[in-house]
């Protein structure tokens, strides 16, 4: 970092204050739990044994662990025959479905089915069917798993930062409720029940409370959360899952730049959204009249056409926001927005649903694991396919190399696939660090939607019922550029026009939005937009094949999906997809010039090997130089000698 940047000083001088009594308290559990991981990182091996045993012991006596003997597990006496007698009697749970039946019986009020008790919450998500995953949050994993990897998390944030305290925060979080279970425990977000229940001390920093996520409405909660982070000068974090959050909340606050500035100026919140009038009583205390930061805004948006975080926050210490698989089309759109010498960027980690799995805690995009809160599994990349799969333990992992993880919790998770493929980048202490590729088996998520192939498949089913159009063939692709998926369709009737087309996709993405909270969710707010409809040639299929055929793929080996995010193999339909006669002649040139661009980069590909070929053998001509000179000196001396 230059000397003349100081990340603690804005553009005036001004400091932030230094906030002793929080950072004395947090050094005190997050450096206790901090030390704790160390630990337990430089002997992975011997604490994944010792995690297994701790949660097999606990759950040994209920319905689930009587079912696949953890009592006779837990006698095993060697670590490896430990392993091997969980991996015999406890069967992988491929997906949510396999563990329904019995989370299903303690949503109803039954007790010690998969653990001890009943879970303290549901967390919430899609799921392979319509029902969505009610993911259980027991009382043991919330507060000494998931709040103690909170407190090397926000320990993690002063080590970086020691001043990020002494500013307002902006953390975007789920909903905290949002129902009761059958028996009256209640689901949602378990980031939103942690920020409900945060400490007074810190949660005093809040730029707005939970209940702002509540407002049912985007468009209005979006304005609402700018207005109440808007108001302060010194936001210091913000911290959100996905990128895709940034890039709507900026756009939200280039459309109402001085709907914003007004409120902040007046001490209101637009009447023009719609926000229930018991969270509008919420807010009030949040709301703060500011006329001389209005002001500032205002000047702000004068003077540079455009207000952006590097402008209206110049103390942002931290932006936390994932990093990895396809999150990087939208970081790329912000990159400019903010002051990278006063702000540090940090992956947020592999976090996810159903548990947390690791966080980063450096700015690489590397998750450390806590081999000490959960038992880890891993398949290799390559035995994906195959019937028979060899689990890995964690510290059989390989560097640079690609695994589908897998995870044992303390609330009722057993060998559950966590359909995630991860690669190995680094090693904290002894024990690898891994960072998200993408989603696997037939999933795909560009926003966090998580959208699955059966979801797809029954959602264009539906249409056919709705719409009486039949289908002989279709197929969907996720575009991360252009944030939406594309549809493909062969339909039966052949005389389907691009109009009835795109009133058909339109059919299916209601459906879907039915079907997958996520999907709704994030088509809701805008964070993945309207899916285009595209009409494909007859025999689309065996057309598609012919040419994977053709460009090497093995007969035998040959595997598809109906939904994928594959740009290779989309570039194939687009080729076999059918325009009408309006469209015909542009269709030809932009494949024509497609078709420009994949050979001006085949030639850049075998010229940048060929110039890769060259420097090796100019390396190697300069080594035996280097080798026949030191030759001949050493010759050289000798008959000197001699």
């Amino acid at each position: 970092m230059a000397d003349k940047i100081r990340p603690y000083e804005d553009n005036e001088g001004k400091a932030l204050p230094y906030p002793l009594l929080i950072n004395t308290m947090l050094w005190l559990v997050g450096g206790a739990q901090t030390l704790r991981l160390k630990m337990h990182s430089r002997h992975p091996r011997h604490s994944a044994e010792i995690t297994l045993r701790k949660i097999l012991t606990l759950a040994k006596d209920t319905e689930y662990g009587r079912e696949h003997h953890f009592d006779t597990i837990l006698h095993a006496t060697s670590t490896k025959d430990f392993f091997l007698l969980y991996q015999n009697f406890v069967p992988v749970n491929e997906s949510f479905e396999t563990l329904r039946p019995y989370i299903d019986r303690h949503k109803n009020g039954e007790t010690d089915i998969l653990f001890p008790g009943k879970p303290d919450m549901y967390a919430t998500t899609s799921g392979t069917t319509s029902e969505p995953k009610w993911v259980p949050m027991t009382h043991k994993y919330l507060k000494a798993v998931y709040g103690k990897m909170s407190h090397v998390w926000t320990w993690n944030f002063v080590k970086h930062r020691s001043r990020i305290f002494g500013g307002h925060i902006f953390p975007i979080v789920g909903k905290e409720v949002e129902g009761y279970a059958p028996d009256g425990t209640l689901f949602g977000s378990v980031s939103g029940v942690l920020v409900r229940d945060i400490p007074p001390i810190i949660k005093k920093h809040y730029v707005a409370p939970a209940a702002v996520m509540s407002i049912p409405e985007y468009g209005a909660r979006n304005y609402a959360l700018m207005r109440l982070a808007l108001q302060h000068r010194d936001v210091t974090l913000w911290a959100t899952a996905n990128p895709s959050t940034i890039l709507e909340l900026m756009r939200t606050v280039d459309e109402h730049a001085e709907e914003l500035i007004m409120d902040i100026a007046h001490g209101t919140i637009s009447e023009k959204f719609d926000i229930p009038d018991d969270i509008r009583e919420t807010l009030k205390p949040y709301v703060f009249t500011k006329p001389e930061r209005a002001q500032e805004l205002k000047t702000l948006l004068q003077q540079n056409g455009r207000l952006l975080p590097k402008d209206y926050w110049p103390w942002l210490q931290y932006l936390s926001t994932w990093k990895c698989g396809n999150t990087k089309i939208y970081m790329d759109k912000y990159m400019d927005a903010f002051n990278w010498d006063k702000t540090y960027y940090q992956e947020l980690g592999y976090i996810a649903t159903e548990c947390r799995f690791g966080f980063s805690l450096d700015d690489t995009n590397e998750s450390v694991l806590f081999p000490h809160f959960h038992y880890y599994e891993f398949v290799a990349e390559e035995e994906l396919d195959k019937p028979n799969k060899h689990f890995l333990q964690i510290d059989e992992l390989k560097l640079g190399k690609r695994y589908c993880a897998y995870v044992t919790t303390y609330s009722g998770l057993y060998r559950y696939n966590m359909n995630d493929l991860v690669e190995v980048g680094g090693y904290y202490r002894k024990t690898p660090t891994v960072h998200m590729i993408s989603k696997v088996n037939g999933i795909v998520s560009m926003t966090g939607e998580k959208l699955y192939e059966p979801q797809f498949i029954q959602a264009v089913h539906e249409a056919e019922k709705e719409t009486k159009i039949k289908t002989k063939f279709f197929v969907g692709f996720a575009d991360v550029e252009e944030s939406l998926y594309h549809f493909y369709f062969e339909f039966a009737n052949e005389d389907i026009r691009q109009e009835q087309a795109d009133a058909f996709a339109k059919v299916v993405d209601e459906h879907l939005q039915k079907i997958n909270i996520e999907y709704e969710a994030k088509r809701s707010s805008f964070r993945l937009h309207e899916p285009k409809a595209h009409l494909l040639q007859s025999n689309a299929y065996a057309r598609f094949k012919t040419a994977c055929l053709r460009d090497g793929f093995r007969d035998g080996q040959f595997k598809f999906n109906l939904l994928m995010q594959d740009e290779m193999r989309r570039r194939k339909f687009a080729f076999i997809e059918r325009f009408e006669e309006g469209k015909l002649g542009q269709a030809i040139i932009e494949k024509a010039n497609e078709l420009d661009e994949r050979v001006k980069q085949r030639r850049a590909e075998r010229a940048q090997r060929r110039g890769e070929r060259r420097q090796r053998w100019q390396t190697r001509r300069e080594e035996r130089r280097r080798r026949w000179t030191k030759n001949d000196e050493t010759a050289g001396k000798e008959q000197a000698k001699e």
